[in-house]
């Protein structure tokens, strides 16, 4: 079925025996391929890959001996086969893998064959981390709370998960409550060195979730991918890819006292997306590797999505043995991975020679400054000592006119100084409609003082500004213990002085794993943490997938008559509009420690360096200098918290669950048989009626826009994961299901459901579709109606089905850039649209359209959608598409839209992509191939 069982060529002699202790291992020697020595340590992963799986057809001995010649200065031409050891996935994405698995084997039995073929041939790992919602905080119960609620919701999707488990061979899952994904997986899944059949070779992993990137900070080879990628290398195909330029990312020096591993991220973020790293790996070398602990990165190799990179890895070494060694790792793993790393060159040796890199680029670790990031992309860095008045320039783009009108505040000489009268934070007109108001221009912020009075009886105003959300969330920064305890111990300070969070504030802790709340205990800091409103909340994604739970009803309903532009603050990598908190407009990233002095302080139009957080019990102010821990104190207790014993412990019996998920019944059977009534788990469509050979694919004719959108839309604006709004069609739908707006859940939860996916493609409410003017949400014009009237964009795809009218999208720089996220691809092809034109692609995104039957075309270099003139209201005709039938791919086909013509770029980059293409997706187009093997 797959290319997992057979024997290697071995065209270069490469096999050979390796003695760890008593143990044997085989091993494919990187030595023998000439060139191999002078490679950055990811592509030796990928040569060892070649050389354990050439079979002399797929993978043979040229592929191997390109990669070995690799010319780092040149543009990625050829195409290699990677097989990934293992494939990890999260609930959000893994619950719709599992759909098309089972769908999979209704197809393969229908069409004549042995269902039971569809089956992971390497270990598949889900961790169920994206369904906990923050509805209750605050209080020691919320945990327990939150939990309940979600097996309430969530009943279906798990029943149908442990079906999954017992059904399918090498699929494991961890339980709901457990942790995030990324964190277990370093903590404890990953292998570093991976043992099957005798054979000792590197780990390499794909996941179903972008932060799969995480587990690069140890070493192994990974990436993110979209679902249908990750159920086609789970049944054995390679990801086919070229191999890419790698980037040399150079380090020296040390952190400074005050900087965190959060500002070193946001930091490398922004540097690499100024440089360019999309489709690109990028490798960390230099003296200053040595000095980065293994949670700091994991965290940079976490935010590689954040900067577009492939990967963001880092060589084995003293670090990531220590690593292993304290998690628990057993000592005949750890003592593998040591030998077969120097064995094989792919131990760092910081004095040793430099590998060679198509680019370099490199910082000082000593010049890292405390930052934030936003207010809507992780790209953006600020330093804290900016902060405030980044914040009052950005406010201008997110409050309405009729903001602006009402209350200026004070003109101080730091806000006078900030912004000259071209870079106001906000325009007010004083009276006449034409002149803006004398304040406006010398830096004052707009108000809109609201009262706000809560159920126990507080009462306080809120405005433009104030935080609403400060969230300890998200893998990015839950597995850091410096971090993390650092955000206790400033905690601590504060409630030794007298400080708590403000009123106004949800506040949340959802670490990544339970050690952390080990950790926590053990160094007597949690109640400390409890005391200003940080209570566990649970072990998941939530704040920062959009799971943050409403905001209390009265802060809600404020904000929302008054249109205030309120914040959040998460620890969190995910930034993006509408992503966090329907009722939240600006949201930025920080570390935990600053998460918490935002908690304090309740609001961003603050100088934390300059002006208190809030007075003290003496009635002192107190600053965040005041209560800043000492990084001494804060590597001490690190030290003293965190022992091998905690993971062995709570790894002991990680996939057992607890109670709530051994009770749940488990269906049985090879199929699985579906609940028609279920608005969670739908058998899924795209398998009917489909032939057993893939028909010619087709130019477009007669095509209409069904959105024209700008730069930077992400996978979020496409495919929402977060609630779904009462009055859209995914609403009507669930409601006309029997589904109380309570129990709408989210749109990641019923990922499972094609109907409610369908109706939640490109219905963010921030999305910002330039058919129609100054909307924002799920909104496009219909042209099957004369006039072309505003109609959701469902409603209107539905039309042009009807119609037989295909359907393009037009965008701009970095579409869908985000979250792997597989519905943004399979949303976009079941509403019909047939082409997306775009200035550029995030990775993810143009190949799991093209996993989907979608083409995507790029515009001509340095042409845009309004430098040729295009309306979104053209009928457009794409050809040459068929000169895919001749088993080529042509480099660009002709555009026509009314009377403007242009030659589009095609963006299948690998034959491997034309194949999946040809064959409607790659689903598909593995169906046919297991079939075929009958």
């Amino acid at each position: 079925m797959g290319r997992r069982d057979f024997v290697s060529a071995n065209s270069f002699g490469s096999r050979d025996t390796l003695r760890v202790g008593d143990a044997s291992y085989e091993i494919y020697r990187l030595a023998a391929v000439e060139g191999s020595q002078r490679l950055p340590y990811s592509l030796k992963i990928l040569l060892e890959n070649l050389l354990r799986t050439e079979d002399g057809a797929n993978i043979t001995a040229e592929h191997i001996t390109a990669l070995g010649q690799w010319d780092p200065s040149a543009a990625p031409s050829v195409e290699i086969q990677f097989t990934p050891a293992r494939v990890i996935m999260q609930d959000f994405t893994g619950v719709p893998c599992v759909v098309d698995l089972a769908t999979m084997r209704e197809a393969v039995r229908d069409l004549g064959g042995d269902p039971a073929r569809i089956n992971p041939l390497a270990p598949a790992e889900m961790v169920i981390d994206h369904s906990v919602i923050v509805d209750y905080f605050g209080s020691p119960d919320a945990f327990g709370r939150n939990v309940t609620r979600e097996y309430e919701r969530n009943h279906e999707r798990y029943q149908f998960l442990r079906w999954g488990q017992t059904a399918f061979d090498e699929f494991k899952v961890v339980p709901p409550g457990t942790g995030i994904v990324h964190q277990v997986n370093i903590e404890h899944l990953a292998r570093v060195v991976m043992i099957r059949d005798g054979k000792a070779y590197p780990d390499t992993c794909v996941g179903t979730d972008s932060h799969t990137t995480m587990e690069n900070g140890i070493g192994v080879l990974g990436w993110g991918v979209g679902g249908i990628e990750a159920e086609a290398a789970m049944l054995g195909q390679p990801i086919s890819m070229l191999i890419p330029r790698v980037v040399g990312f150079k380090l020296t020096g040390k952190l400074p006292a005050g900087a965190t591993a959060t500002d070193l991220v946001l930091t490398i973020t922004e540097m690499l997306r100024k440089h360019g790293v999309v489709g690109k790996f990028v490798e960390f070398y230099g003296e200053g590797v040595a000095s980065v602990p293994l949670a700091n990165r994991a965290t940079i190799g976490n935010m590689s999505p954040e900067f577009g990179s492939t990967c963001a890895i880092f060589p084995i070494d003293g670090q990531t043995i220590d690593y292993l060694t304290l998690t628990g790792r057993p000592a005949e793993q750890v003592a593998l991975v040591e030998a077969y790393a120097k064995e094989q060159g792919l131990w760092l040796d910081p004095a040793g020679p430099e590998p060679v890199f198509s680019e370099y680029i490199e910082l000082d670790l000593a010049t890292v400054v405390p930052s934030i990031a936003g207010p809507k992309r992780p790209q953006d860095r600020i330093a804290i000592t900016d902060a405030k008045r980044a914040w009052r320039s950005a406010v201008k783009d997110f409050v309405t006119a009729d903001a602006a009108l009402d209350e200026l505040g004070p003109v101080d000489e730091a806000s006078e100084e900030s912004f000259p009268a071209s870079d106001s934070p906000a325009i007010s007109h004083d009276g006449n409609g034409d002149q803006p108001h004398p304040a406006a221009l010398n830096g004052a912020r707009p108000h809109r003082r609201v009262p706000v009075t809560l159920a126990d009886g507080t009462s306080f105003e809120i405005d433009h500004g104030v935080v609403t959300i400060a969230a300890i969330t998200s893998c990015t920064n839950t597995s850091n213990p410096y971090v993390m305890l650092g955000a206790a111990l400033l905690a601590r300070n504060a409630v030794e002085k007298g400080l708590t969070r403000k009123p106004w504030v949800k506040t949340s802790l959802a670490p990544g794993s339970q050690v952390v709340t080990g950790y926590f205990e053990r160094s007597g800091l949690q109640p400390y943490l409890d005391k200003i409103g940080f209570n566990l909340v649970g072990y998941g994604c939530t704040t920062c997938i959009g799971n943050s739970g409403p905001l209390p009803e009265e802060i809600s309903a404020a904000v929302q008559a008054n249109d205030l532009a309120v914040t959040a603050v998460l620890s969190g990598n995910r930034n993006f509009e509408g992503r966090i908190n329907p009722d939240v407009k600006m949201n930025y990233l920080a570390s935990p420690p600053l998460v918490v002095a935002y908690a304090l302080a309740g609001t961003m139009d603050i100088d934390l360096n300059n002006e208190p957080l809030g007075s003290g019990a003496d009635g002192q102010p107190v600053f965040l200098k005041d209560i800043w821990p000492e990084p001494e104190e804060v590597a001490r207790v690190v030290a003293d918290s965190i022992g091998q014993d905690m993971f062995l412990r709570d790894y002991a019996d990680v996939f057992k669950g607890d109670e709530h998920w051994r009770s749940l019944p488990i269906p049985t059977g090879n199929t699985f048989e579906w609940d028609p009534a279920s608005t969670y788990v739908r058998k899924a469509p795209y398998f009917e009626g489909m032939p057993a050979t893939p028909e010619p694919v087709s130019d477009i004719s007669g095509a209409r826009v069904l959105a024209k959108l700008g730069d930077s839309v992400t996978t979020d604006h496409i495919s929402p994961a977060g609630s779904i709004k009462v009055g859209t069609p995914a609403a009507d739908y669930l409601r006309e299901n029997g589904v109380e707006v309570k129990d709408f859940n989210s749109y990641g939860s019923r990922r499972g459901n094609h109907e409610v996916m369908i109706r939640g493609t490109f219905a963010n409410i921030r999305l910002r579709n330039t058919l129609l003017d100054g909307v924002e949400g799920g909104y496009t014009r219909d042209f099957t109606v004369w006039g072309g009237p505003q109609a959701f964009i469902y409603d209107a795809a539905q039309n042009y089905q009807a119609a037989g009218v295909p359907l393009v999208v037009l965008a701009g720089k970095e579409y869908g850039s985000g979250s792997s996220r597989d519905w943004a691809a399979k949303g976009t092809a079941l509403l019909g649209v047939r082409a997306v034109i775009a200035e550029s692609y995030e990775r993810i995104h143009r190949s799991n359209l093209i996993g989907m039957g979608v083409l995507p075309l790029q515009f001509p270099d340095g042409e845009t959608a309004e430098t040729l003139g295009l309306t979104g209201e053209e009928t457009f005709d794409i050809t040459g598409v068929e000169e895919l039938n001749k088993g080529m791919t042509p480099t660009t086909v002709t555009v026509t839209a009314g009377d403007i013509t242009f030659q589009a770029i095609v963006r299948i980059d690998t034959p491997g992509e034309a194949d999946y293409y040809r064959h409607g997706g790659i689903m598909q187009y593995v169906l046919r191939s297991l079939l075929a093997k009958n």
